[in-house]
């Protein structure tokens, strides 16, 4: 296999007749075919061809291509944002009176489709802690079909060992779904610890700057046929104009991460040192209870750091209120650093004890750490500290 930064640049569509040397724009929702057996052969699926750009789209497929690449799956297929790839890897591999396995600090969204929607179709969802990881057999029962969990978890960048939880789901012949979201391609492949699918939503440390939606679902090729039919039929393809500038996006994944990752080290071990800070959580600092498995599989710790501020929901916000620079958003994984208050604003819909039963206490804070100069960044939440 090619080194990943030479597959993120060098993977590329077809040059046309134009010999352009960048992928150019798909910007077509239908394509047209030579003849009557040409079309008929088409839709049969005897030849490789892109019919409508629900289904598929050159610019689509070139993004879905790289990711496949850089995960080491087999096939893909690309969303219009990663909730629609949750959601639909879930749909498509799931019927009535089956029952899921997850870790308890997932995604506020993926939370609402486990508890609200797949109860509608008699479908369970079983939680267990993260520190409860060890005992996770004991939640499963005979209509168990899928083990799914994130790491680092949303928001309290929790640690789960990938490979102990892939030899789980291969004891248990479970299908294994792995969120690698906050970690990317780059800097950990969970197909290699034994994941079935691995989904993104793409809108974050892939794209990189904030600018477009998009999610998707990598793994295992009979599973992934199973997920694009369930995809083409309901239609929450990703746009070609958003797989451009995603696939464009993933020609700088690996420098631009690295950069995220040096800076999020600083800022952790900034914060670990502020008074009105009582505790950091940051894959790559030795403090953290899951940092031994963090260095088995991942690269380097990300750009996500939680931190508790003394002072609980009011301290919170009182933070927010006094930040200067960085901004006060809901996104991640862009190259602007980014602070959230989970308890007053994502998850300010949960009970108390929904909070806590998923990690996120009244005083958390996620810093989604950019590319801005280090100094200016801890210089800016000094200030909102102090």
């Amino acid at each position: 296999m090619e080194n990943f930064e030479t597959s993120a640049i060098r993977t590329q569509t077809e040059r046309t007749q134009f010999d352009e040397h960048s992928t150019p724009l798909y910007l077509t929702s239908s394509f047209i075919f030579q003849d009557a057996e040409d079309m008929r052969a088409s839709f049969a699926e005897e030849k490789p061809k892109n019919l409508y750009s629900r289904f598929s789209n050159p610019n689509v497929t070139e993004f879905t291509d790289k990711i496949a690449k850089m995960e080491g799956a087999e096939a893909g297929y690309a969303f219009a944002t990663g909730m629609a790839a949750i959601y639909s890897t879930f749909a498509a591999l799931l019927n009535a009176g089956d029952h899921i396995v997850s870790c308890q600090s997932v995604f506020g969204s993926t939370h609402t489709l486990f508890t609200k929607y797949f109860p509608k179709w008699n479908i369970e969802t079983s939680y267990f802690k993260a520190e409860d990881a060890a005992n996770v057999e004991q939640y499963i029962k005979p209509n168990t079909k899928i083990l799914y969990l994130e790491t680092p978890t949303n928001p309290a960048i929790e640690i789960l060992d990938l490979e102990f939880f892939g030899q789980i789901a291969k004891k248990h012949n479970l299908i294994f779904i792995v969120d690698n979201c906050f970690a990317t391609p780059y800097l950990q492949q969970p197909i290699k610890y034994g994941a079935d699918i691995v989904v993104h939503s793409a809108t974050k440390l892939i794209d990189g700057q904030g600018r477009v939606l998009g999610g998707i679902a990598v793994g295992k090729e009979d599973l992934i046929r199973e997920i694009y039919l369930f995809a083409r039929n309901t239609g929450p393809a990703l746009s070609p104009f958003n797989a451009w500038v995603l696939s464009k996006s993933l020609e700088t994944l690996a420098i631009r991460v690295e950069k995220h990752c040096e800076n999020a080290l600083k800022v952790a071990e900034f914060l670990e040192s502020h008074p009105n800070v009582e505790l950091v959580k940051y894959p790559f600092l030795k403090s953290h209870p899951g940092y031994e498995v963090a260095k088995k599989q991942m690269k380097l710790g990300g750009n996500i750091v939680a931190f508790e501020i003394k002072g609980g929901i009011e301290g919170g916000r009182n933070f927010l209120d006094k930040i200067q620079m960085c901004s006060l958003s809901a996104n991640l994984g862009d190259t602007r650093t980014i602070v959230t208050h989970p308890a007053s604003t994502t998850h300010s819909k949960l009970s108390d004890d929904e909070r806590n039963e998923v990690g996120i206490t009244a005083g958390l804070v996620r810093c989604s750490v950019g590319l801005e100069n280090v100094d200016d960044i801890i210089a800016d939440l000094k200030q909102a500290l102090d």
